[in-house]
């Protein structure tokens, strides 16, 4: 079972490193995005500090959101979906580990790009350390949920539109607190309660998410 895993991982690992624009397309647009809005509002430390938590929120959840479409796509077109549907392994154990390799393509270096980007909004040091644990624990649950949406979309037309349409109603709690978090460390209250509450979410999505995407995989493909 854990050789079955790794191997899905892996294999999906190497199948983004071949396919480096998916990667570089995530890493341009969350720095595109983050870095127009301080050329657009001015260079008033005090208003970019104000708005860096939901600008940078919002930007780090459109990016991971750009390659949902094709997360389940490359192995329903070349038929390893149905391979993986009639594997003896459980099809949600399968799942977790394309959507955890979809994570470390996607989430990890939004995460990563964090400390740099915050710089660029005047955002003190202990704001950009709770930005930094408010996107590593709330990007894996941007990363679950949309793995449903992803399945529930799989071969239809315009899937990424619909996708969005989906997962973004979804997506409001974690940036709600993962913004939150930050705001709060801005203004010298501690941000415990809403880096808790962004774990438990994705402790939560962690565990259901696999099954509920499982399921809508046998849908799409049936």
């Amino acid at each position: 079972m854990n050789n079955a895993w790794l191997t899905v991982l892996t294999r999906d690992l190497l199948q983004a490193y071949r396919r480096r624009s998916d990667i570089a397309t995530t890493f341009f647009f969350f720095v595109i995005v983050s870095s127009l809005f301080p050329l657009g509002v001015g260079s008033d430390s005090a208003i970019l500090s104000m708005i860096a938590p939901g600008v940078l929120w919002v930007a780090a959840l459109l990016a991971g959101m750009i390659s949902l479409s094709r997360l389940f796509a490359t192995d329903f077109a070349d038929g390893a979906l149905e391979q993986m549907l009639l594997s003896p392994q459980p099809l949600a154990l399968l799942v977790s580990a394309k959507i955890l390799a979809h994570w470390l393509v996607c989430g990890l270096p939004v995460v990563l790009l964090a400390p740099i980007i915050g710089l660029q909004y005047a955002l003190p040091n202990e704001a950009i350390s709770t930005l930094v644990l408010s996107l590593l624990l709330g990007t894996p649950a941007l990363s679950l949920i949309g793995a449903i949406g992803a399945a529930l979309t799989l071969g239809a037309r315009g899937s990424g539109l619909l996708v969005a349409l989906l997962v973004l109603p979804l997506y409001i709690p974690v940036l709600i607190f993962g913004s939150l978090a930050v705001a709060a460390s801005q203004h010298g209250m501690s941000p415990q309660a809403h880096l808790s509450l962004l774990a438990a979410i994705s402790l939560l999505a962690l565990v259901l998410a696999p099954l509920a995407t499982a399921a809508a995989l046998r849908i799409s493909v049936e």
